[in-house]
């Protein structure tokens, strides 16, 4: 009997301790007070102060435009990488180049937001280019860091697919170009779509490494919240994290319904 309750009491337990600050923070958005931690009435004055907040748009939108950007040229770039580490066999630099794939992994941020800030300022200096810091500089930086991910999460697809389909389309007739559009990234698509969701996570999520790179007129919503922390927690923000986590929330519960949907069609075919 004591086995029996013991799973389900440490799940509660557990489950507890990771969402209660998160519902505490969903409750205390709908505060009418100023105070956080002081509850005065149910009210939505936060979320239309929220919208009605030209900073925090315009740095949602910046924050969105470098997200989406900062995915999908991670997701070309890293998967070519994690092909080549894949496909092409023993080569001469293949350790240098697994090793500088791999490297943003472990390299602390604060180490990859300075070099990257020193490489920008060089590169001005000697051919003009970037021209200061912005959202370029930022899409670049998250580009960097983002497609060693991407290249993890596909190189382990790429490691357990059937290579015979690919050889088969070969031994059809097919150049290794068409090959690599028509059967490795059909294949290797789940992979694709779940390493630009996290670049694309990640890069949202950056704090460190754009507040080196970035310059006036590119604040990233994650430094906007970070400067709006310093001087104490306001409501409007407890509002922000809402949507966030309402957005998150439905995205998690559409991913899981397709999957489902998807598992019922196999197993009916």
């Amino acid at each position: 009997m004591r086995r029996g309750l013991f799973l389900p009491v440490v799940c509660t337990l557990g489950f507890v301790f990771l969402y209660a600050p998160i519902v505490s923070l969903v409750v205390y958005s709908f505060n009418d007070s100023r105070l956080v931690t002081v509850w005065g009435g149910f009210s939505t004055r936060w979320y239309v102060q929220l919208f009605t907040d030209p900073q925090i748009l315009g740095a949602a939108w910046i924050s969105l435009q470098v997200a989406a950007i900062s995915a999908t040229l991670a997701v070309a770039l890293g998967t070519l990488a994690a092909y080549v580490l894949t496909r092409f066999g023993p080569f001469r630099g293949r350790a240098i180049l697994t090793g500088m794939a791999t490297a943003p992994l472990v390299m602390p941020e604060v180490i990859t937001g300075l070099s990257l800030l020193l490489l920008f300022v060089a590169m001005e200096q000697i051919i003009g280019w970037p021209g200061g810091r912005g959202m370029t500089t930022i899409i670049i930086a998250h580009v960097t860091f983002c497609m060693a991910y991407v290249a993890v999460v596909v190189q382990s697809r790429l490691s357990g697919m059937d290579e015979s389909l690919e050889e088969a389309a070969m031994d059809l007739g097919a150049r290794p170009v068409r090959v690599f559009f028509d059967v490795t990234i059909p294949v290797i698509a789940p992979a694709l779509v779940a390493g630009w969701l996290l670049a694309f996570t990640l890069s949202l999520d950056d704090l460190v490494i754009a507040s080196f790179v970035t310059g006036p007129g590119a604040s990233t919503l994650p430094m906007i919240i970070f400067s709006k922390v310093r001087l104490g927690v306001s409501p409007d923000i407890n509002a922000l994290a809402t949507i966030i986590i309402a957005v998150v929330a439905l995205g998690v519960v559409v991913a899981t319904w397709q999957m489902r949907r998807s598992m019922r069609g196999r197993r009916t075919s």
